[in-house]
């Protein structure tokens, strides 16, 4: 069972007891300080994947994997309605106390209503897990779509993360896909139980979506191997 340690961590913040940051390894990367204040940003301080998606969400609007709710904040401040989920009983509570006002402590596939836009964002497709779970969850997702709804998610293509000094490969290929990873978190010295993240490149996005019945369109590069893509 999770600890909650990134629920924790956001109600330290939203309670006035920021101290440390929280921190995340992989097992193919170092130690990396996650910034409390960045998973509070406002819109002009997030990436322009980010911004770009929430420019295009209209009519109703699912925010999974919610946070501290900057996304669904923002949606709200421009008349849209918006309902926010995620597994973290701390981030609903955050996001509650910020001011979201349709939040819900939910895993994606348990949600059953329907939606214009879902919104998958700061490495959305991470929630798959592994690449084996992609199907599954675009069927559930699509299964959540009206008429003309569509799937705003961002990933990125990791393989450079494989790359040695020459600009070879060391992958392994009987590890399986390059974007499984497994994903570390500790904060105030605890540490979270480790869980699957998955990185998706385009192309293999873009397949998965095929084979349950989608369209999936690149709608922009960002700044590091990483890309917005548009699903329907």
């Amino acid at each position: 069972m999770s600890k909650d340690l990134f629920g924790k961590a956001l109600l330290d913040y939203q309670n006035g007891n920021y101290s440390e940051d929280i921190i995340t390894y992989t097992n193919i990367s170092d130690e990396d300080e996650l910034p409390l204040p960045y998973l509070f940003r406002n819109y002009s301080e997030m990436p322009k994947l980010e911004q770009a998606a929430l420019k295009l969400a209209k009519g109703n609007v699912l925010d999974v994997g919610c946070g501290s709710g900057s996304h669904a904040l923002w949606l709200q401040e421009q008349d849209i309605k918006v309902k926010a989920i995620d597994s973290s009983e701390g981030a609903v509570e955050v996001a509650m106390k910020r001011g979201v006002l349709n939040v819900e402590l939910k895993p994606l596939l348990e949600e059953t209503e329907s939606f214009d836009t879902i919104l998958l964002l700061m490495n959305g497709t991470g929630i798959f897990q592994e690449l084996s779970e992609v199907a599954n969850y675009l069927k559930h997702l699509k299964s959540l779509l009206n008429l003309d709804g569509q799937i705003l998610i961002d990933s990125s293509d990791i393989s450079y993360m494989y790359e040695d000094d020459d600009g070879g490969m060391w992958l392994d290929l009987n590890q399986g896909y390059p974007g499984e990873l497994d994903y570390f978190l500790s904060y105030k010295g605890e540490k979270e139980v480790p869980m699957k993240w998955l990185y998706l490149d385009f192309e293999t996005l873009k397949t998965a979506c095929l084979t349950v019945g989608l369209k999936c369109e690149k709608v922009m590069d960002g700044e590091h191997f990483d890309y917005l893509a548009r699903i329907f």
